[in-house]
């Protein structure tokens, strides 16, 4: 998997990024994960709101997120970077080829016509859980996706291991 993510994105810019050595991967720490995508018409409040009523409507506590993750490019987008400083998290970017190998529930051709993975929100927050499982599928507004997945160890309030 060398190569599959590239560099960290914080609220302020990208970090001096090289690849990451061979199987590793994000370390999030226990929690949540919001994979995003977004159109290059985003508003920047857009991204931030949707991520917000996806988590409310899940019954997911936002203090849970630990990172975002989405395709490589967009992690400087000004919605994916207002939403980072927002809920005070790194953004991970993934290659499409990377997204394209992660099975999802819900592809889009006309995704994968577009940036050539058929997910973005889903594989995204699938691949930086490294091994998680998805909570929430692909929420959508006009410009912007999400979707929830938690890492392997996560457990909400009451939940049995």
């Amino acid at each position: 998997m060398r190569g599959a993510v590239r560099g960290l994105v914080d609220a302020a810019g990208p970090a001096e990024g090289k690849d990451l050595a061979e199987g590793a991967g994000l370390v999030v720490g226990v929690g949540l994960v919001v994979g995003v995508g977004v159109r290059a018409t985003a508003a920047e409040t857009e991204l931030l709101e949707l991520i917000r009523r996806t988590l409310a409507g899940a019954g997911l506590p936002t203090d849970a997120v630990r990172a975002l993750a989405t395709l490589t490019g967009k992690g400087g987008h000004p919605a994916v970077r207002a939403a980072a400083a927002a809920l005070g998290v790194p953004v991970t970017e993934y290659p499409a080829e990377a997204l394209a190998a992660v099975r999802v529930p819900n592809p889009s051709g006309t995704v994968g016509e577009a940036v050539g993975t058929v997910s973005v929100a889903e594989a995204a927050a699938l691949a930086a859980t490294g091994g998680g499982e998805l909570l929430v599928p692909k929420r959508k507004t006009a410009c912007a996706t999400a979707a929830v997945a938690r890492t392997p160890h996560h457990r909400n309030a009451g939940e049995q291991p």
